[in-house]
C-alpha cells in the first residue's frame, strides 16, 4: 500500500509540480545540480523580516523523484519560520536515509512520509535530497549546491 501510494504521489507532483516558476523578489536563491543523474534545479525563497518564509518555488529539470521533492517541500515550507525549516530538513534527511521511521517516530513530515521506503534504493536518495540541501544551501548563501 504504501508502494503504491509513495508511486501515485510521485507520478503526480511529477506531472503536476506545485510552485514551478522562477519567484520574482526571492531574497534567496540557490543552484543544485547532480552531474551523477543529471538532475538540476534552482530554488527561490522569499524570507520576510520576521524570519518567515513567505514563498519558495523551484525551476529546472530533473527526474521524477526530484521534481516531486521539490514540489513538495516548496509546499511544506511556506508558511514555516526558518528554525521549523530546519527542523524539517533535518527530519527528511534522517528519512530518506532510514533513520527516522515515520511509524514509530514522532516528526513534522505529514505527506513527505511518503519518501520513508527511498532509503532501500541508495542512488535514489540524492535525487530526493538534491531540492532539500538547494534549500538549505539558498538560506545559508551557498550559490550552488553539488550531491556527488
Amino acid at each position: 500500500m504504501r508502494d503504491e501510494l509513495y508511486q501515485q504521489t510521485i507520478l503526480e507532483h511529477n506531472r503536476s509540480p506545485r510552485n514551478f516558476k522562477k519567484l520574482e523578489g526571492a531574497t534567496h536563491a540557490a543552484e543544485g545540480y547532480n552531474p551523477l543523474c543529471g538532475d538540476h534545479l534552482w530554488i527561490y525563497i522569499k524570507v520576510n523580516p520576521q524570519n518567515m518564509i513567505e514563498e519558495v518555488s523551484f525551476e529546472g529539470s530533473g527526474c521524477a523523484i526530484s521534481k516531486a521533492s521539490a514540489s513538495m517541500m516548496t509546499t511544506a515550507l511556506k508558511d514555516k519560520t526558518i528554525e521549523e525549516t530546519n527542523l524539517l530538513f533535518d527530519e527528511f534527511h534522517k528519512l530518506v536515509i532510514g533513520q527516522l521511521k515515520p511509524d514509530q517516530q514522532s516528526n513534522h513530515l505529514g505527506k513527505l512520509t511518503v519518501f520513508s521506503g527511498i532509503w532501500q534504493y541508495p542512488s535514489r536518495v540524492k535525487c530526493a535530497v538534491l531540492p532539500w540541501h538547494t534549500m538549505h544551501g539558498a538560506l545559508e548563501k551557498v550559490k550552488t549546491i553539488s550531491t556527488e
